[in-house]
């Protein structure tokens, strides 16, 4: 459960970081770190004697029938999810209908399983949706608790169900006999036991600042039921792809259950995106005792296109219709010309949709460069035709490595980064083409356009490139990648490569050097457009009497400067919008950047003006929030995590619920100048 408000971080963690210790404050980050570290090892061993080939023929060997029974157990496994949110807002009475309800959860848990953090991108998605269909702040929280509440409860629930079905599976508890597991196997479903008993007495649970009220015992069962089957859903998955095993081998389902649990939750813990690496080390330590390493990789493989990658994709083109789908009706909306923009402004914090895009391109560049190293090059005529296929083939793998360093400028919401992946998507579409790949391939390439193209306004802040000069890192990445290529062309001359380099460099023996050379190349190219593509540094326009009258020629019915001048208020600065036909003044009070009258300008531009406002707050460290006259931008406000006071008969405030009182009491001297 977290906070509603993003830009309240910044304090919140100071706050901690004053009170807490060193432990809570690097030891989540230095388990992550340690338990990367050991499957980066662990997978390194396995691979010294693995061939891509193998891996390859593992994956094509893999039979159908088993691909049909994984697609059914995700389909099966995403479909308990829903339950999840179903449950929780059953207790809470937000009053959805379950399409509403399966959209929300689908989407939820998409975004988490695929870029971590499963507490903060899952609770976003949840705010922004609930939030456009009226259910209270206060609701959401519950609803958000509730969720990661019920999957706390199915783990232990399954836990104990195998402590005391396969009390051997666990390796730490075996030697001391099946009694010990059995004992701690009965202990979790005493603890599951007590929290139903404690449903029948209403009483509520209590963590920090947080109060949760345990819900009816219906529900509560229903949370460990649910949870339970999800998890079990999700692990079939896998044993699904397994395929069938030999009559001699002793793996049974309880076991993989166990194994699959251990190596989840070990991906968990390291707050890592789908848990890459770890979750992918353990189970091969795990099942290397029944099945070869190939094998495993196949079947892990083909697990995370299953449940991670298409239900991702499908989760970005839902959301993109869904946001389509709004604007086509608030355009037959007769009202629409009037409340244009409170439309815009409830639209404004596309979060998913940013994030979506995001997780969809870096999969994407991710899959381009698999594509690249493991597709055969076409079957050339002539010396002209086979330098030709190799430059695609090299343009293609290059254009993966852009794809994956705009994907991090996409979080950012950099302008560029937009623009950039646009047209590189629409490259690879071309590059297929050449390549003569399959029209599965095009599909793909054309749902990640379709995800990113309907959310152009989301995408405001200036890239380093375009604002700030180049500086030395930037010509440092640029000269590894020249480097790299005349490394590539050197190893190409010397090895008498041919018109097969690229097949000799990445698949052969005697091409290591021509690798290196390679791997420095796309390391240099994803250095060079990451640095390239950051979000620039946010610096305000200062408050002097030149830029003062520009913001004045803004305001055309004088609202801030009349609120100025009762308040006895002059701003620190202000932000305009990328066209500067808006703007918003603020000052500095503590820990707060309080706006002052509201955005002045075009009305249609306003929103991106605060948005660059929010963005300085947390820039800062510092909480957001508006000083103004009336409710208008109320939804804007509101989308941002806000909430509204009423501070006297003509001024209001916007600030979070936690920040009301300690705001107060910095404004009460400006209060009582304008009460007078």
């Amino acid at each position: 459960m977290t906070r509603d408000y993003p830009s309240c971080q910044g304090v919140e963690e100071r706050g901690q970081a004053e009170k807490g210790t060193f432990c809570s404050r690097y030891l989540p980050a230095l388990l992550g770190m340690g338990l990367l570290i050991a499957a980066i090892i662990v997978i390194w061993r396995q691979f010294r004697h693995l061939s891509l080939g193998s891996i390859l023929a593992s994956v094509q060997a893999l039979p159908v029938s088993a691909l049909w029974s994984g697609v059914g157990a995700t389909i099966l496994a995403y479909g308990f999810l829903v339950f999840y949110d179903g449950l929780a807002c059953r207790h809470v009475k937000a009053g959805l209908s379950w399409g509403k309800i399966a959209f929300v959860s689908f989407c939820a848990y998409v975004l988490a399983h695929n870029l971590g953090c499963a507490a903060i991108s899952g609770t976003a998605v949840r705010y922004r949706l609930y939030r456009n269909w009226g259910v209270p702040g206060r609701k959401i929280a519950s609803i958000v608790a509730l969720c990661s509440l019920t999957y706390f409860l199915g783990m232990i629930g399954l836990v104990g169900l195998i402590l005391l079905w396969q009390p051997g599976t666990i390796p730490l508890l075996s030697h001391y006999g099946p009694w010990f597991p059995r004992i701690l196997g009965a202990g979790c479903f005493l603890a599951l036991g007590l929290y139903v008993l404690a449903a029948f007495k209403k009483r509520a649970i209590s963590f920090r600042h947080y109060r949760i009220e345990v819900p009816d015992w219906d529900i509560a069962l229903g949370q460990i039921l649910v949870s339970m089957a999800d998890m079990s859903a999700t692990a079939l998955i896998a044993w699904c792809l397994i395929g069938p095993l030999p009559n001699e081998s002793t793996l049974t389902f309880g076991s993989f259950l166990g194994i699959y649990l251990f190596s989840y939750t070990a991906g968990l813990l390291a707050n890592i995106p789908g848990g890459l690496g770890i979750f992918d080390g353990a189970m091969m330590v795990a099942l290397s005792p029944w099945l070869p390493v190939s094998h495993i990789m196949a079947t892990l493989l083909m697990f995370r296109v299953l449940y991670y990658l298409v239900p991702l994709m499908l989760a970005g083109v839902l959301f993109a219709a869904h946001e389509l789908m709004l604007k086509a009706h608030s355009l037959r909306d007769k009202s629409w010309v009037i409340g244009r923009n409170e439309q815009n402004l409830r639209q404004s914090e596309a979060y998913f949709a940013v994030r979506i895009a995001a997780g969809v391109q870096l999969l994407l560049g991710i899959s381009t460069i698999c594509y690249v190293v493991m597709s055969p090059i076409p079957p050339f005529s002539s010396e002209l035709y086979a330098a030709f296929a190799q430059f695609v083939t090299l343009s293609l793998g290059l254009a993966g490595v852009v794809l994956i360093a705009a994907s991090f400028g996409l979080l950012n919401r950099v302008a560029s980064a937009w623009r950039l992946s646009v047209r590189v998507l629409c490259s690879i579409e071309g590059l297929l083409a050449l390549r003569h790949a399959g029209w599965g391939t095009y599909l793909i390439v054309f749902c990640a356009l379709l995800v990113l193209l309907p959310f152009r306004h989301s995408y405001y802040r200036k890239a380093t490139i375009r604002s700030e000069p180049f500086s030395a890192a930037f010509w440092l990445f640029l000269a590894l990648s020249i480097a790299s290529l005349g490394g590539m062309w050197w190893v190409d001359l010397k090895q008498h490569l041919g018109a097969v380099w690229w097949v000799a460099m990445v698949r052969d023996s005697y091409g290591p050097g021509g690798r290196c050379f390679m791997l420095g190349l796309a390391l240099g190219c994803f250095l060079t457009s990451w640095w390239s593509l950051r979000r620039t540094y946010l610096h305000p326009y200062y408050w002097t009497p030149h830029l003062a009258a520009a913001y004045a020629c803004l305001d055309e019915h004088k609202r801030a400067r009349d609120f100025f001048g009762q308040y006895m208020l002059r701003p620190d600065g202000f932000f305009y919008d990328e066209s500067r036909q808006a703007a918003i003044a603020f000052v500095r009070r503590g820990l707060f950047i309080l706006a002052l009258g509201g955005p002045v300008g075009n009305p249609e531009k306003t929103q991106a003006a605060v948005w660059r406002l929010r963005d300085y707050a947390m820039q800062e460290g510092c909480c957001l929030a508006f000083l103004q006259e009336s409710e208008r931008c109320r939804k804007l406000y509101e989308a941002l995590g806000l909430s509204l006071f009423y501070l006297t008969s003509d001024s209001v405030l916007f600030c979070t619920s936690e920040m009301y009182q300690t705001l107060k009491l910095e404004l009460k001297a400006v209060l009582s100048v304008g009460n007078s």
